[in-house]
């Protein structure tokens, strides 16, 4: 019996995923020549993707304002008339018959034949079935679940948000589709919520914010996904990193230094080229050898690694090194901060042996913890990330043993650790089962954060060995851990999270001096002065600007605490104290403010 929370996803899932059958009725009502692609549900919502063809000039047909307004009407007239969703399971040539107008379904039929897929062209263990679900004059290849019929679908619970344009199957090399997206709730109050809260997104979108805050930019000259970070982001950024460098060497890792290249040789040993090849930028040639800029660090690890001889009591091993990756990700999946082709990962290589392996996985796992509590992340999930059967060989290392067992050794240390986890099929790296966690911000939104992954693949192949306690040589296993992700996924994070305003410890300016007029200018600089000393960030506002209008920029920068100094101020060497919140404090001795600062800069707080 499905708990209380279950049954509530379990009816959202189905009222979503029966909205977006009825949406594609709508759809092509108004647009007859319009092929099916795939409309699952997802998370707060659903969507379908079409390709709704070239009109008579040969511009690609695209949904309108108008257009959505249209379909959202149709579906409410639809949802009235309390059509049944009916299953059946059809044969092959049934189904192709069914579907004969239809490519893009067509293609996920020869994909069910085939095996190893559902509808949705993902891969799976179960037997294929052909099924379809039909209400009204709408038939749509589906395993289901759905509602029993329209009229559990709320009329005034749903609504469509908007469009955009989806590769199929996300190859940038196959066709364009329009895909549009909608939310379905239980209740009409559940649905004016969750605009809120899509309102309050909008408000804190880090690609908004981060040009807002002068924190990153990026230019067409430079190349899409190649973020440029300007001051105030490179202080967030060496922020980050001086607090992963105080925790790790806390966790006895050591750093280490890569170059930003190698020749191909290195790739193909580490199996990238192999598996990874279209995630990489193309080589450069010179002298008759091939370079590739490096998608990953754990090469060079290796290789570090492999430098001496190593003995178990030299075991574990931890590299860390915050190294500058490359990926040619897809232009359609480039995504402000959150998805880019060169960012800086928090990562690092633990080397240990299968005895060790469990403590040093749920080492690497408290670590998480111990972020997630100093950023204020309460909910989150770590996703156990299995291979797939249908993948080894050509998504997956050919391995099925190793497979096995590593996914067994992870599944154990999880159970044994105590900590929650959701397995799912066919996410894992080419190389070994991991975790991923998914993260959410105050808002509720969520983010792909951390990844802490098992290599057995790599070790074996550049030939790495430690001696162990019987004089042995032994392979070790490798764990390839990131709890920050990349300097620039989890700034993205961050100024969504916090909506730019950063815990004083992490801001980019800590305090702003603001003269009442030109008089106090030499006072305020002299303070600014000061602060940094003490090791404060601060700068003085000494432009032609009134004072209302310095504060107004200050609180519009986000700066934690502005400084306002006149006379009074002057005379008694003091300052009159304004917090981002709004609260005030007079005659504020310097020195205890610049004590109340450097506290919450040592305890990282706000």
């Amino acid at each position: 019996m499905l708990k209380s929370d279950e049954l509530e996803q379990d009816i959202l899932y189905k009222t979503r995923h029966s909205a977006a059958h009825v949406m594609a009725q709508a759809v092509t009502e108004f647009y007859p020549n319009a092929k099916l692609a795939i409309g699952p549900p997802i998370e707060n919502g659903f969507y379908y993707d079409f390709d709704l063809g070239t009109d008579d000039d040969g511009n690609p047909v695209a949904f309108s304002t108008e257009s959505l307004k249209k379909i959202e009407k149709r579906m409410r007239q639809i949802i009235a008339g309390n059509h049944r969703f009916t299953y059946r399971e059809v044969s092959v040539d049934e189904a192709r018959t069914l579907f004969k107008n239809e490519p893009y379904k067509l293609e996920l039929i020869d994909g069910l034949v085939q095996g190893g897929t559902d509808e949705y062209g993902a891969a799976t263990e179960e037997v294929p079935v052909i099924s379809t679900y039909r209400h009204d004059t709408f038939e749509d290849l589906c395993r289901g679940p759905h509602v029993e019929d329209t009229k559990h679908i709320r009329p005034d619970a749903f609504k469509l948000l908007n469009t955009a344009g989806a590769y199929w199957r996300g190859d940038e090399n196959k066709p364009m589709l329009q895909r549009i997206y909608g939310t379905a709730w239980r209740t009409k109050e559940e649905l004016k919520q969750h605009l809120q809260r899509l309102e309050e997104a909008k408000k804190r979108d880090h690609r908004k914010l981060g040009k807002e805050l002068e924190i990153f930019i990026f230019d067409e000259e430079v190349g899409p996904g190649l973020p440029l970070w300007l001051p105030n982001g490179g202080i967030i950024i060496e922020e980050l990193e001086k607090l992963a460098k105080e925790f790790e060497l806390r966790a006895g890792y050591d750093r280490v230094r890569t170059p930003h290249l190698a020749k191909d040789a290195l790739f193909d040993r580490s199996g990238h080229l192999a598996h990874y090849t279209e995630s990489m930028y193309p080589p450069m040639e010179l002298e008759g050898v091939r370079y590739f800029v490096k998608p990953m660090n754990c090469p060079f690890h290796h290789k570090i690694f492999a430098s001496s001889p190593r003995s178990y009591r030299n075991l574990p091993l931890r590299l860390a090194e915050y190294g500058t990756c490359y990926r040619f990700e897809k232009s359609g999946e480039l995504f402000g901060l959150m998805r880019v082709r060169s960012m800086q990962m928090n990562d690092a290589h633990i080397y240990c042996s299968e005895e060790q392996f469990e403590d040093e996985f749920l080492r690497v796992v408290d670590l998480y913890l111990e972020y997630f509590r100093l950023f204020g992340i309460e909910k989150y999930i770590m996703r156990f990330s299995t291979h797939h059967k249908s993948g080894l060989g050509k998504k997956y290392v050919d391995n099925e043993r190793m497979w096995l067992k590593t996914e067994e050794m992870v599944r154990n240390a999880m159970k044994n650790g105590g900590v929650p986890f959701v397995e799912v099929t066919d996410e894992a790296a080419f190389y070994g089962p991991k975790i991923d966690v998914q993260i959410w911000s105050t808002i509720g939104r969520e983010f792909t954060l951390a990844t802490n992954q098992v290599d057995f693949a790599q070790p074996e192949r550049f030939g790495l060995r430690f001696i162990n306690s019987e004089g042995n040589p032994e392979v070790p296993i490798c764990l390839h851990r990131a709890p920050l992700g990349t300097h620039e996924r989890f700034i993205g994070f961050l100024i969504e999270h916090y909506a730019g305003r950063f815990p004083v410890w992490l801001s980019p300016e800590h305090a702003r001096v603001i003269p009442i007029n030109d008089n106090h200018n030499g006072y305020a600089q002299k303070l600014a002065e000061q602060l940094n000393d003490a090791g404060l960030r601060a700068k003085a506002d000494l432009s032609s600007e009134r004072m209302n209008a310095k504060i107004r920029q200050a609180q519009l920068m986000k700066v934690p605490y502005m400084l306002v100094v006149g006379d009074r101020e002057v005379d008694g060497g003091t300052v009159s104290l304004r917090k981002r919140d709004g609260s005030r404090q007079n005659d504020m001795p310097v020195q205890q403010f610049i004590a109340l600062v450097q506290d919450q800069i040592t305890a990282r707080s706000d």
